[in-house]
């Protein structure tokens, strides 16, 4: 083994554990750096979809809803089935409690469409659960965004509607199968984020997916740069007195 650099009364020379550990420190940072570069990049995609999918209202007619980009604004027409409606539970406006209501859209020659009206806020009690019925159910034409179901963060959010339990049934972040499995009919993969503007809805405020692409670059600049400091500090670290190193 070659004898250790000489830098004045101080010599560059790493324990091989200290180096281990400040390149597994390093390489650990740079892959959280790169998750977070990739998410920034899926994210950045989902935006651009968002905005190009206001550029035009497509009709969807009895099309599938897989058959139109995700966002995509489109006209469809159908009766509301205000009889079976669900609440989806845990959704904040502006910092209050609330729920989401989600209302099929029945379509001839195609499975129901959950039609998303919009944020309605927490009564105060979940035994007396708001009024969001609907007074006719004379064929309508809506306009909206096809969109995903929201999901949770983590998968023990999630809280499938009771079967006994009355209409609206109260949900939060089922999948599809658990809505298919309580209105015992079938229902299209996505749902509709009703415009603004239309009618038969509550308050919404639709924005595009997640954090900004910003905050997904920033985070992986930031562990890149945790990354290069772990390496500046092996370096100055592994700079010893060569007194110390000259003692038996």
């Amino acid at each position: 083994m070659p004898p250790p650099l000489s830098a004045g009364k101080r010599v560059f020379a790493p324990t091989p554990a200290f180096t281990v550990l400040a390149l597994l420190l390093a390489a650990l940072c740079v892959r959280l750096g790169s998750w977070q570069w990739h998410r920034g990049i899926y994210r950045q995609e989902q935006w651009t979809r968002y905005a190009r999918g206001a550029d035009q209202v497509q009709e969807l007619g009895a099309r599938a809803v897989t058959d139109v980009p995700l966002f995509q604004r489109v006209a469809v027409t159908g009766r509301l089935d205000g009889a079976h409606q669900f609440l989806l539970d845990n959704r904040t406006w502006q910092g209050r409690a609330g729920y989401e209501v989600l209302t099929p859209l029945l379509r001839e020659g195609a499975p129901a469409l959950l039609i998303d009206r919009g944020w309605v806020p927490f009564s105060g009690s979940r035994a007396q659960l708001p009024d969001v019925s609907l007074s006719a159910a004379d064929p309508v034409t809506l306009v909206g965004r096809i969109a995903a179901l929201p999901s949770p963060g983590l998968a023990m959010g999630r809280g499938a509607p009771a079967p006994e339990a009355p209409w609206p049934k109260l949900t939060s972040y089922p999948d599809m199968p658990q809505l298919v499995s309580a209105l015992g009919a079938p229902l299209s993969p996505r749902i509709l984020l009703l415009d603004p503007a239309a009618p038969h809805g509550y308050v919404r405020e639709w924005q595009a997916p997640g954090p900004s692409p910003l905050r997904h670059f920033a985070y992986a600049i930031q562990w890149w740069s945790f990354a290069a400091l772990a390496l500046l500090a092996w370096g100055v670290m592994s700079r010893r007195p060569a007194a110390e190193l000259r003692q038996p």
